[in-house]
């Protein structure tokens, strides 16, 4: 990550560049879902964090969750994403935008048939990197279920159940 300083600024007038190849990517072609770590909450003064995600034909993003202090922004670079938005699942296309706001249950992944590529920022940030790190560990066997879920509070990650998320990812749901 390239901090920007404009002459005669000090740190709290940085500008965060964060460069393609200094990005920790986890994931990678072979998985259904790649994670680029692009801008945490320390990184940015606590503004926002930010991450890039790409999801293989109909692969899981997130589960439903909410956040108690942040909300979500999802720009959808390439193909699309279906969203769970409290009890409605939309589908979202290149170019679109949603917002999510805190203590909005919400989820995301990837339609039958569609690969997405996702920008995801929330804001104000939290830091969110070890969260991703430990998902990582939880799908090789490094971590557990019980690890990710004592660390919601931390991560202001609450997971939900959502029949309305099942029932569109099952495909007797609608999505539009």
């Amino acid at each position: 990550m390239t901090i920007i300083l404009p002459n005669g600024s000090d740190a709290d007038g940085r500008a965060v560049l964060v460069r393609s190849d200094e990005a920790e990517v986890l994931g990678d072609a072979d998985t259904p879902a790649a994670i680029r770590l692009l801008a945490d909450a320390g990184a940015t003064g606590g503004a926002l964090s930010t991450q890039r995600i790409t999801l293989a034909r109909g692969a899981d993003g997130a589960t439903p969750h909410h956040h108690n202090g942040s909300s979500e922004l999802f720009f959808v670079i390439d193909g699309s994403v279906q969203i769970l938005s409290g009890n409605e699942v939309v589908t979202a296309h290149q170019g679109d935008l949603a917002v999510v706001p805190p203590r909005m249950d919400h989820a995301f992944a990837a339609p039958p048939g569609s690969t997405c590529d996702l920008l995801i920022v929330i804001t104000p940030g939290v830091e969110r990197f070890e969260y991703f790190r430990l998902l990582a560990r939880l799908r090789t066997g490094e971590a557990t279920v019980e690890d990710l879920l004592a660390a919601q509070e931390r991560f202001d990650n609450h997971f939900v159940d959502s029949p309305s998320w099942r029932a569109a990812r099952e495909g007797s749901g609608s999505a539009g």
